[in-house]
């Protein structure tokens, strides 16, 4: 069964620095990563995407977060992180974690708020 945990979400007041963390897990033998990314869903919102980087590498980013947001990833422990700096109050929103287009996470809570 494929699990995809995130975690590293919280509070934090404008202009500051979080960094996300998904762990993918159970992928063995049925499956090879394509894609890990980023998705966000604030209030109200559809959910959009933030981030996504394949297994050749290639990174794609929202205008929105372009200069500020960092997605980088470790194969070897199917892992995808997201480090986020200079955050502003419109990138409060539920972070979740997608592998494949496929399987998505529970989500984590980023607060942008003073």
């Amino acid at each position: 069964q494929v699990q995809v945990v995130e975690s590293g979400g919280g509070l934090v007041q404008p202009g500051e620095s979080l960094r996300l963390s998904c762990a993918a897990s159970g992928i063995g033998s049925i499956f090879s990563i394509v894609v890990m990314g980023w998705y966000r869903q604030a209030p109200g919102k559809q959910r959009e995407l933030v981030a996504t980087i394949t297994t050749s590498g290639r990174i794609n980013y929202a205008d929105s977060v372009k200069g500020r947001f960092a997605i980088s990833r470790d194969y070897a422990k199917n892992t995808v992180y997201l480090q986020m700096n200079s955050l502003k109050p419109e990138d409060t929103a539920i972070y979740y974690c997608n592998v494949n287009a496929i399987f998505w996470g529970q989500g984590t809570q980023v607060t942008v708020s003073s």
